[in-house]
């Protein structure tokens, strides 16, 4: 079954919920390895925004519904569910339990909703996974919990297959949910070894995964091994030291041409960048954005930050998205360096006799940041940037940091002027916390943007039903590329080589209840 995503291959979200294909081999047993880029980080799912977090939180947690292969939604913790236009019911099924051996109760999924929505919490997820105004009632005795929210919202069934459900004593007790794990998924954590590797266990009583998965099959242990150098992964895997890595960069070719390994080559999120509009910035200025993505060829820096493997990008949501369509395409300032020079110059942003531009004394300094566990293209692609910007007068420094410095940077200290930055969704009601809204770090806003046009035909599409609402939700997002509040360039694919063993992958993600260890 397919699993859904909640946001990015590196950067933000990628989450995956769902259940193990219908190719999935029989039999189990052995220890499964698999390289992951980055550490990551604090395990609670109610704080998780990065997708090297997510990656390991769909090994321990369910969620109340699913995705199945042609993106419709399936069972997951619920059994059944009846959607009104603002609230939906769900009825648990009766047969699950926690890690600790407890019973899944309505009232433990309630106070997951709760936790996340109370201002207490300060969850980055509340306003993305979690739509703003949800909120949760339980009903023990009749098995359902009911969803709901102020206004209509069109997508309020879809919107629970991201939300990891914690239950037993991580209910009470968030804090075993730093390094530990207390959901209903199909492993179980058992160490945890921050910055070297994670390992799983499965849960054998696992009965209802979608799809009819279990934990019978599953391998005796799961290793998720931080490797942050792709050579070094491509190197062990070939050894056979690990069972699957993902590539991006070079070692991706070298894998591709590898004789004896397995191979897939799913979606991997869109390489883009946003500005920061924040008070005093240069780049509040829709001109100032306007020139410096004039300045730039996108389609030299798809390449680049693809290293030739990417696709055109026509939208902001994964496949299969609920709303087909290209909103990018004739809404971003074609290739022109001159005119880009031409435009700073009208800004008030004279060349210097250094050839640094400056207004009012200021220098017309960026701040690059970037993820540096996406492959040596990415690296590639802010250099690329770098050197276009520095040809029409911008001071440029480059900070690459690793993925939990960069969600400290983007929300906390607010160190940047630009962010390369995959934000990966199923749903465009995702975004709507990241793009508009309270600022970082209050909010999840952490560019700080506010357009109002996006802002009205979200709230157009808002209360509108599945593809009813797509029009507007498309031009919302056409809105964000006319105002430059983000540059979509590339739509990546990535390598999952694999060896001794079979998975599906998904959403960029394993999915775990189709993992078996072959040894050959």
């Amino acid at each position: 079954m397919r699993k859904a995503a909640a946001a990015a291959a590196l950067a933000l979200f990628a989450t995956a919920c769902g259940g193990a294909p219908e190719t999935t081999p029989a039999g189990g047993g052995g220890t499964f390895t698999f390289a992951i880029p980055a550490d990551p980080g604090v395990l609670d799912p109610a704080t998780a925004v990065l997708s090297a977090t997510n990656s390991l939180l769909v090994f321990a947690y369910d969620t109340l519904v699913n995705v199945g292969e042609k993106g419709e939604i399936i069972p997951g913790l619920a059994e059944k569910w009846e959607v009104k236009p603002d609230s939906v019911t769900f009825t648990l099924r009766k047969d699950v339990t926690c890690s600790d051996g407890s019973k899944l109760t309505p009232a433990q999924v309630a106070a997951n909703v709760n936790h996340i929505a109370d201002p207490a919490t300060k969850s980055p997820v509340y306003g993305v996974l979690l739509p703003t105004g949800m909120k949760a009632e339980a009903d023990d005795a009749a098995g359902t919990v009911t969803l709901s929210m102020p206004e209509p919202y069109g997508f309020i069934l879809e919107t629970t297959r991201n939300l990891f459900i914690v239950c037993g004593k991580g209910v009470e007790d968030r804090s075993v949910l730093a390094r530990g794990t207390s959901g209903s998924g199909p492993f179980v954590l058992t160490e945890a070894a921050p910055g070297d590797h994670y390992t799983f266990e499965p849960r054998r009583e696992y009965a209802w995964g979608p799809g009819g998965a279990t934990g019978k099959d599953l391998p005796d242990k799961v290793v998720l091994k931080v490797v942050p150098n792709e050579q070094t992964a491509a190197n062990l895997l070939v050894a056979g030291s690990i069972n699957g890595a993902t590539f991006f960069g070079p070692d991706r070719a070298r894998m591709e041409s590898t004789p004896g390994l397995g191979k897939l080559t799913p979606p991997g999120g869109n390489g883009q960048f946003l500005f920061h509009q924040g008070d005093g910035r240069p780049t509040e200025d829709v001109a100032v954005r306007k020139a410096l993505t004039q300045a730039l060829n996108l389609q030299e820096l798809a390449g680049i930050a693809s290293s030739g493997t990417g696709r055109p990008v026509t939208g902001l949501v994964i496949d299969p998205r609920p709303c087909p369509g290209d909103s990018v395409t004739g809404h971003l300032p074609a290739f022109d360096a001159a005119a880009a020079a031409a435009a700073l110059d009208a800004a008030g942003w004279k060349a210097g006799p250094d050839g640094t531009r400056a207004k009012d004394g200021d220098k017309l300094s960026l701040r690059v940041l970037y993820a540096t566990t996406r492959g040596p293209g990415v690296q590639a692609a802010v250099e690329y940037m770098a050197a276009a910007w520095k040809k029409i007068g911008v001071d440029v420094k480059l900070n690459g940091v690793l993925d939990t410095k960069l969600s400290e940077s983007l929300n906390a200290t607010q160190d940047w002027d630009v962010v390369w930055l995959p934000i990966t969704v199923t749903l465009p009601s995702q975004l709507i916390g990241f793009l508009s809204g309270p600022a970082a770090p209050k909010g999840a806003n952490f560019a700080h943007l506010s357009n109002d046009r996006y802002e009205e035909l979200v709230a157009k599409a808002m209360p509108v039903p599945g593809a009813e609402g797509c029009k507007s939700w498309l031009e919302a997002e056409s809105a964000l590329f006319d105002n430059v509040d983000l540059v979509p360039v590339v739509e990546n694919t990535l390598l999952v080589a694999t060896k001794g063993a079979t998975f599906a992958f998904d959403a960029g993600a394993l999915v775990p209840t189709s993992i078996r260890v072959t040894g050959t």
